[in-house]
């Protein structure tokens, strides 16, 4: 008889604090090897409709509510008593998300939470890679990315410089903008070329007169005006640093402009509320229709070199997601987060109908690593490219770094170039570099799936 290997032991969930000082939760899952892990979830501030439940107390005399004690209980006392009496392997992946998935039994794991499941399903993964004595990374790629190629694709970071939004107490409605050094000859060039932009960056903020104080995830949120002033600081301080900016050159620009926070489902209209508020739009020169935000995104991608766009649009204007991507859709990465929350049967629909042609990755918005990973491959199969990204609310975990090493997505949105918990990605992912040496491979612009000719606004 040949004894099963990985058998689940013991697994004890309990609370701690993410990069925002809000309840999270982690969980240790230990082998009868003596094999032990610990996975930490992160936590949304902007999300979407779809995502599944992030299960919180509620109880407003523990960390204004949003506890995680009910989630923690769930793991030690429902699901951990029925794995381990099932006597599960962590070998077998699959096998536990789906019956997590059917013990839920919820649309939106709503009973037992999406976050005490996948502080699971995550912990399962990183075992397993010790019960087989292989990094994480080289686990992932082996048995769950379906690619048998002998090299590992390394991810071109999407670099968070500068926040607003949900993400920032500024005057910028935009959520997110950020520099892509595909240009970069290798993962740790690209870092460095990052930080170096990053530092130039704040001293040309300085020099200017604005603040440099950060954003949820590590860039600067000074009072600007617009994108078209954010984007223009970008290119300034690219050059600044000893780089150019533009295709075939050194570094591209990318945004989440986090449009579902700006529309509204009556009227159909966008609102720039931030700009309204401070005074810098008028009400009629704030609100525009969903024809009127693409053409201002078409407009800012000439003007500047933008090489990908998330959530541009609102996840409930479908039609316009539709006629963006048929628009624009060979010139930039169209990329849906909100619209499709990692959810591997609205992905599918969303190929079926071209709403977009990339889509954002992130676990906790659907629960489970399979069920991620079946949304990346649904993305490939369909030749769109996905990537990989972090939370608002971070812990120091680096399971998505190894997590985009493995499946080969090809690029990563993991925060600035400050805030431990952001670098401690980009770190784990130089690790990786250095032990995968000639084994792996850094795509630049071809991790895209389009070419454009980018040109800087003189």
């Amino acid at each position: 008889m040949v004894l099963k290997k990985g058998i689940i032991k013991e697994i004890f969930a309990y609370e701690i604090l993410d990069s925002r000082g809000f309840p999270t939760i982690a969980c240790k899952i230990t082998s009868k090897e003596g094999y032990s892990a610990i996975a930490m979830v992160p936590s949304g501030a902007s999300t979407g409709e779809r995502e599944a439940l992030e299960l919180r107390d509620g109880d407003t005399k523990r960390f204004n509510g949003k506890g995680v004690l009910k989630a923690v209980a769930n793991v030690n006392k429902i699901i951990a008593p029925k794995l381990i009496k099932a006597k599960f392997s962590v070998l077998e992946q699959t096998k536990i998300d789906n019956f997590m998935i059917e013990l839920d039994n919820t649309p939106s794991k709503s009973k037992l939470g999406a976050n005490a499941i996948l502080s699971v399903s995550i912990a399962i993964m990183k075992v397993a890679a010790m019960v087989k004595k292989i990094p994480l990374y080289a686990y992932i790629k082996k048995y769950f990315s379906k690619d048998d190629s002998s090299k590992y694709i390394l991810p071109v970071p999407m670099l968070n410089v500068i926040n607003g939004g949900a993400h920032a107490d500024n005057t910028i409605d935009f959520q997110e903008f950020m520099i892509i050094p595909y240009g970069a000859k290798s993962f740790r060039n690209a870092c460095r070329i990052s930080s170096e932009c990053f530092h130039s960056l704040a001293k040309l903020l300085k020099k200017n007169g604005y603040n440099t104080s950060k954003g949820d995830e590590g860039g600067f949120a000074p009072l600007l005006k617009d994108a078209e002033q954010a984007l223009s600081f970008m290119v300034d301080a690219v050059k600044n640093a000893g780089y150019i900016p533009g295709l075939k050159n050194d570094i591209g620009f990318s945004l989440d402009t986090a449009c579902s926070e700006l529309y509204n489902n009556e009227t159909k209209q966008y609102t720039f509320e931030k700009a309204l508020n401070a005074g810098i739009k008028t009400k009629e020169q704030a609100t525009i229709s969903s024809d009127e935000m693409i053409s201002y995104l078409e407009k800012l991608s000439n003007e500047f070199p933008i090489l990908s766009i998330e959530d541009g649009l609102s996840e409930n204007d479908r039609e316009g997601w539709k006629k963006w991507t048929s628009h624009d859709g060979k010139k930039i990465q169209i990329v849906g987060d909100d619209l499709y929350c990692t959810n591997p049967k609205i992905i599918n629909e969303g190929i079926l109908k071209q709403w977009s042609n990339s889509v954002l990755i992130k676990l906790n918005q659907i629960g489970t690593v399979t069920e991620t990973i079946q949304a990346i491959l649904s993305a490939k199969k369909a030749g769109w490219t996905s990537i990989v990204s972090h939370r608002s609310g971070e812990t120091e975990d680096t399971f998505i770094a190894d997590f985009v090493v493995g499946m080969g997505t090809g690029q990563i949105k993991t925060g600035s170039m400050s805030r431990s918990e952001r670098i401690a990605k980009y770190n784990r992912i130089m690790q990786i570099e250095d032990e995968l040496q000639n084994k792996s491979i850094y795509p630049g612009i071809n991790t895209f799936s389009f070419k454009k000719n980018n040109k800087i606004k003189k």
